[in-house]
């Protein structure tokens, strides 16, 4: 069975800063007819760094969507054109000063993909170097560094609820013994 829907009129909605939203009619796989709201973003990326001493480097941040000051592996969004890998490195020394000397793909991710297009590449590193801090005027971070201990209680508790960071520390927990 043929389960793709063909888009027969799109409706451009809004434009922001961070998405544009679209509203599409398309050809269901039985032949009926059906509307999409489609949230469309440029993509991001996340990085999981573990520092020499073994910790894991998090931001808080408050998040508005959510009303709430989240424990987050650092990320963000790509530039125009920008590559995913180029742009781990800029958010990684932007958030958090420290500079990767090099990174791994770990995962491309799709956050909601019942209504948004958008894709979060992440990577992980255990090789850092001390940069500096450069936040963007409008960005508001904590950092901290975490042990594997303090992390297992936290995701024990149920106190990390971002998903990014959820599967970059399951490939971190899953594979600490060979990370260093």
């Amino acid at each position: 069975m043929d389960l793709t829907e063909k888009t027969l009129s799109k409706k451009h909605i809004y434009s922001g800063k961070i998405i544009d939203v679209d509203v599409d009619e398309v050809q269901l796989p039985n032949g009926e007819t059906s509307q999409r709201e489609i949230v469309n973003h440029s993509g991001a990326v996340a990085i999981c760094a573990l520092t020499p001493e073994n910790k894991v480097v998090f931001v808080k941040q408050y998040r508005k969507p959510v009303e709430k000051v989240l424990l987050e592996i650092p990320a963000g969004k790509l530039e125009e054109g920008e590559d995913p890998e180029e742009a781990a490195h800029r958010e990684l020394e932007e958030e958090t000063g420290y500079i990767a000397e090099s990174l791994e793909l770990i995962a491309d991710v799709y956050t909601s993909p019942g209504f948004a297009n958008e894709k979060i590449s992440i990577y992980f590193t255990d090789k850092l170097k001390k940069g500096n801090v450069h936040l963007d005027p409008d960005e508001f971070v904590e950092q901290i560094e975490l042990s594997i201990d303090e992390i297992n209680d936290l995701v024990a508790n149920l106190e990390i609820t971002d998903s990014k960071t959820l599967i970059a520390l399951q490939h971190l927990l899953s594979n600490y013994n060979h990370s260093k």
